[in-house]
């Protein structure tokens, strides 16, 4: 595919670049004519703080030449294979980004050249001597009349004007719309680099240095790739800051809760069993996350003070497990968490490479169970597997607790075997088959000789024993789709999942829900989060703003309809040839292609006048990306959505919505929806008022919070709900709590 050659030309700069570039040249001039004027009777030591701060500015000056070429390099590369050369394209962005880092050091220089030259200059000014400035330069400088103080005053600001005003700037020096301007593929590629790249140091910070110098296609690429992807409406002139505010909105315009009169409230039995369960999955995060939340300020003494530090004569009484550190640390942690014995813990594991689990593997013989901790995210790695989240096709051996299960319903096992194929998070399935591995070998004849059948095999020291898996988050996924594999070997088998993760599709999720069970706390942001929630949240922040009477509607159907284009392009590339097409095959230009968009006519039904919504003309100009295509939109373009004699079948907003996957209107190009896991318990707090500030939510739960639990549809959970609780109520301390308090109720409601 060709791309059009981008020229340079003055256009591409940005206005900061332009502002500071002179400013640091008048820097430079200023300072050459104050060392000039001083030179002949001034020592050289007087000279250094104004030959300093010259010499920064014109060291700034030729790194931004420098990052302006390497800048202008690197996106010429991606235009001209922006889905390929990986390795040129990653070369290129890493030489920019050196260029980038040294012009921030320069700043960081400049910024302390500024300080020390006000403070020379205001120690000097304060001293005379016989009406005189000791200072050398300042008193030359002074005896020159007016004009010598206005110039030594005029370049003081200048200093002082580049020094603070280039610590807000980026290190962009061109603009990237200049470039890729829309071109989808382009800024993906764009987008891919800037992740690879923040990640890959971002691990190398956390001790992972081997990540830095891979350039293949591994996992941190695969993750980059889908974060590129989920940024891409930057090519329908959609800035960051607009998004953020659709998402303020939806929050402002988010539903009240619905009457739970009509609900089933959740089974007694399950929620006393999660609840007793709940510390195992908490005690396996046994770094200094969970500390970090409930100590702030304290956290390295108490993250210490549970891992034995402070006992190391202990340390041959505690069990050794893979990875642990010299003290054996994680498994005192573990034990101290739950307060039980060492002779309780048998098995498990710490360290960890890219989709493995963290576990431990715990006898109760006082409960006749054998519980498997499953960690949520904690670690790099972890957020690794967090983010693998492209669908990928589950095999028969992964369903093999499905498949061939004496105790799963024929009708079940007919709905699954008739289905495939089946999809699963391809991060969390890949971190189950491993667990799998570790814990009960690598044969699927249901004759394994792994760690977990030495235990439950026939007259071995657990014979008989339940077998319970829990986990939190990361957890507690990973935990289902590994029950889903030792189901038909050990029926007794159940899972408790605290907040996890959609991982599998409808199918799986209902025919696992006997012996799975998901608790969700209120509005965890977790249990609804996948790919195709965050396309539907993206899109719905473009209505949130298009349903707001204070923002622009013409500027809101312009975004919905450029995103339209791209839309429909990503849907119809390989159907029916549109502008879109057109314009991304390079057949128009971007000129033609706005032309286009601005030339579809959106009209009443009726015919209708202008109503009070519509606009007599708009320009859009994109401030937040320095853009400076301006989008020229005629007044009858574009109806009020507000307004009820609007067409819904030519609103712009209602098309784009039509778009963005959902099981209602999908098409074979949009990726699989993916589930909750097993029967899942939601977990609901009793409202009180209509508003919930969010000073209130990050305050400590109050003790008259009460809960109710229901057995939720896991269709409810397709959709993020933006709201101030939503992360909070991911803490596996108030999953607890919730759990608590609903058995409180029920037990006052029995009495």
């Amino acid at each position: 595919m060709e791309m059009r050659v981008c020229k340079p030309s003055l256009k591409k700069l940005r206005r900061t670049t332009i502002i500071l570039g002179t400013s640091n040249m008048v820097v430079v001039l200023l300072g050459v004519l104050i060392v000039i004027l001083a030179r002949s009777s001034c020592d050289f030591q007087y000279l250094v703080p104004f030959v300093a701060v010259s010499l920064g500015s014109g060291f700034r000056l030729v790194v931004m030449v420098q990052c302006g070429l390497a800048q202008y390099a690197t996106a010429q590369t991606i235009l001209d294979s922006p889905s390929s050369a990986i390795v040129d394209r990653r070369r290129r962005y890493k030489t920019w980004i050196r260029w980038s880092r040294f012009a921030l050091v320069i700043t960081v220089l400049q910024f302390v050249g500024a300080i020390y030259l006000v403070f020379h200059v205001a120690k000097h000014k304060s001293q005379f001597d016989d009406g005189k400035f000791k200072d050398c330069v300042l008193g030359m400088i002074s005896n020159r009349s007016s004009w010598g103080q206005k110039l030594l005053v005029f370049f003081m600001i200048m200093v002082c004007f580049v020094g603070l005003v280039q610590c807000f700037t980026g290190p962009d020096i061109l603009k990237w719309r200049s470039f890729y301007a829309t071109q989808d593929n382009a800024w993906k590629a764009h987008y891919r680099e800037v992740f690879d790249n923040g990640m890959r140091e971002a691990l190398c910070c956390l001790g992972r240095g081997k990540y830095l110098s891979m350039s293949e296609e591994d996992e941190i690429y695969s993750v980059a790739r889908l974060l590129g992807d989920l940024v891409a409406y930057r090519a329908s002139g959609t800035g960051h800051l607009e998004l953020l505010a659709g998402l303020a909105l939806l929050q402002r315009h988010s539903h009240s809760l619905k009457s739970l009169d009509d609900v089933v409230e959740a089974p007694e039995e399950r929620l006393k069993e999660a609840a007793a369960l709940h510390k195992f999955a908490v005690a396996a995060y046994t770094g200094p996350l969970l500390d970090i939340g409930r100590n702030p300020l304290f956290f390295p003494c108490a993250w210490l003070y549970r891992q034995g530090i402070l006992t190391p004569w202990t340390r041959n009484r505690r069990p050794k497990i893979d990875g642990d550190n010299w003290w054996r640390g994680h498994a005192a942690a573990f034990l101290k968490y739950v307060n039980l014995s060492p002779e309780v813990l048998r098995h498990g594991r710490v360290n960890q490479a890219k989709c493995e689990a963290a576990y431990f593997i715990v006898v109760l013989h006082h409960l006749r169970s054998v519980v498997i901790a499953i960690r949520g995210t904690e670690t790099a790695e972890d957020l690794i597997t967090d983010g693998l989240c492209k669908e990928c096709a589950l095999s028969v051996d992964d369903l093999d607790g499905l498949m061939n299960s004496s105790d799963i319903d024929p009708v079940v096992k007919c709905s699954v075997d008739s289905s495939f194929p089946h999809y699963g998070h391809s991060g969390i399935v890949e971190a189950a088959q491993d667990l799998f591995m570790q814990i009960d070998g690598t044969a699927f004849d249901h004759e394994s000789s792994g760690y977990l059948s030495s235990l439950l095999g026939a007259r071995c020291e657990c014979d008989g024993y339940n077998v319970r898996i829990v986990g939190h988050s990361l957890g507690g996924s990973i935990g289902a789709l590994l029950g889903i594999k030792l189901y038909s070997r050990y029926p007794n088998l159940h899972v408790y999942a605290y907040g996890p993760l959609p991982c599998v599709d409808s199918v799986v999720a209902n025919a696992c829900s006997d012996f799975v069970t998901s608790t969700v706390c209120n509005n965890e942001f977790s249990a609804h989060l996948s790919i195709g929630s965050i396309l539907r949240l993206r899109a719905a922040a473009i209505t949130a703003l298009s349903q707001d009477n204070k923002t622009d509607t013409t500027m809101i159907f312009q975004l919905a309809r450029r995103f339209l284009y791209v839309s429909n392009y990503q849907r119809n590339r390989t159907e029916v040839k549109d502008p879109a097409s057109d314009f991304y095959s390079g057949a128009i230009t971007a000129e033609d292609f706005n032309h286009h968009i601005n030339g579809s006519q959106i009209q009443n039904q009726n015919d209708s006048p202008v109503s009070e919504g519509q606009h007599q003309g708009f320009s859009l100009w994109n401030e937040a990306d320095n853009n400076d295509s301006i989008i020229e939109i005629d007044d009858g373009e574009f109806t009020n959505p507000i307004a009820t004699t609007v067409n819904t079948r030519d609103d712009p907003i209602s098309q784009f919505m039509e778009t963005v996957p959902r099981s209602e209107n999908g098409s074979a190009g949009d990726p699989p929806e993916l589930y909750l896991p097993g029967l899942i318990i939601h977990m609901v707090p009793q409202q009180r008022s209509s508003h919930t500030s969010l000073w209130k939510c990050c305050t400590v739960l109050e003790k008259a919070q009460s809960y109710k639990a229901y057995i939720a549809n896991r269709e409810s959970f397709k959709d993020i709900i933006v709201s101030p609780s939503m992360f909070l109520d991911h803490l596996p301390w108030r999953c607890h709590y919730a759990i608590q308090k609903v058995l409180e109720a029920q037990g006052a409601q029995a009495v």
